[in-house]
């Protein structure tokens, strides 16, 4: 049996015109191209399920057992996109009520849908594959109609028309350095520029700055206590980077020489390790609190300040010992008072959390 199946890896179908899918059987999938094409004639998927009712058609006439679908995958197109149509092509191949081993034609409208080929293959033999390309006319009117619409989508506008107005700028830019003398700067200021953008197009910096924005505007209306915590950890931690760049400098000081790498660490450790720990333990109990208010609170949690704690008293002493601020002695006693430290709250909190689900399971049972 054939299977002719349609791919619309950005679900336009379903997004524009409600249809649930997968659409299985002529008829649906007929109803279903004349809804996309009413709802947007434009859009391509409407020629890959009309061309997949044409090859339906064709292999019907010919006495071949065929059947025909269309799967959908999410909007973006992305991994996400991929699981989504295989389990439709699950679906309907759970749907097929034939003896016969099953074969799939797949048709698609560019290399973006074919991505998910993979993901069919994986489920049923594909006997081929087919790209629907839209016959145009040829004549000017054509050409610009074709570059508008390009030029309309604002995905498009980000990623031709920026790099392309950088490089335009760079002779104009390059001129009036020459005329302040500073024809290198200029230049390598606007290809720094270039090179910058085109980085965060290709690892989606654009994205993830979008949605760092959206979770601290979240977290800002929700009242969580995480973004202050935040805030306040970075400007601990660049206070922490400062002191420990000043420890540095006094040891070079006193040194008056170069200093060996194990006494370039335990300088910057010893002067930013206080802040550091301070950063730790304003996020930790940052966290405490949200997780308190959201009803999700575990006493193992209250760990976390006291780990902070322990770790940056045996990181103190140790690199004051490195730098001959201290003996032995102290040494030895930080490192035992940083483990009993840990040690101390991880038994606490165990004990008193395992009392606590007794107590709640007898309250359970009487």
């Amino acid at each position: 049996m054939l299977l002719v199946l349609c791919v619309d890896l950005d679900d336009d179908l379903g997004r524009k015109t409600g249809f649930e899918t997968p659409v299985i059987g002529r008829e649906n999938v007929e109803e279903a191209a004349v809804a996309l094409a009413t709802a947007d004639p434009e859009d391509s998927d409407v020629n890959v399920v009309f061309q997949g009712i044409h090859v339906y058609d064709e292999l019907a006439a010919r006495g071949e057992t065929v059947e025909v679908a269309v799967v959908t995958g999410t909007e973006g197109g992305d991994v996400a996109a991929n699981r989504e149509v295989g389990e439709e092509v699950d679906t309907v191949l759970a749907t097929l009520t034939t003896g016969e081993d099953v074969t799939a034609i797949v048709i698609t409208d560019g290399a973006q849908d074919e991505s998910v080929i993979p993901v069919i293959r994986s489920r049923v033999p594909v006997d081929g594959v087919r790209r629907v390309v839209v016959r145009q006319s040829q004549n000017l009117e054509s050409m610009y109609y074709t570059i508008k619409q390009v030029l309309d989508d604002p995905e498009t506008r980000g990623t031709v028309l920026i790099p392309l107005g950088i490089l335009l700028l760079i002779y104009p830019l390059a001129l009036i350095g020459t005329f302040f003398d500073l024809p290198g700067f200029v230049i390598g200021t606007t290809s720094a520029l270039l090179g910058l953008y085109l980085i965060s197009r290709g690892l989606g910096l654009g994205e993830r700055l979008d949605d760092a924005v959206e979770y601290a505007r979240r977290s800002l209306y929700a009242g969580r206590m995480t973004l202050i915590a935040y805030v306040v950890a970075a400007a601990l931690l660049a206070i922490g980077g400062v002191s420990g760049l000043e420890a540095l400098e006094g040891q070079r000081t006193a040194a008056d020489g170069p200093l060996d790498a194990p006494i370039v660490l335990a300088a910057l450790v010893y002067g930013s390790i206080q802040w550091f720990a301070a950063a730790g333990v304003t996020t930790s109990l940052g966290q405490i609190t949200d997780e308190y208010i959201a009803g999700r609170l575990e006493l193992r949690y209250l760990n976390a300040p006291f780990y902070v704690l322990a770790m940056a008293i045996v990181l103190h002493a140790v690199s004051a010992f490195f730098l001959q601020e201290v003996g032995m002695a102290y040494l030895a006693t930080a490192l035992t008072v940083g483990t009993l430290l840990g040690i101390a709250s991880t038994l606490a909190f165990a004990v008193a959390e395992s009392r606590l689900s007794e107590g709640r399971g007898r309250a359970e049972r009487a």
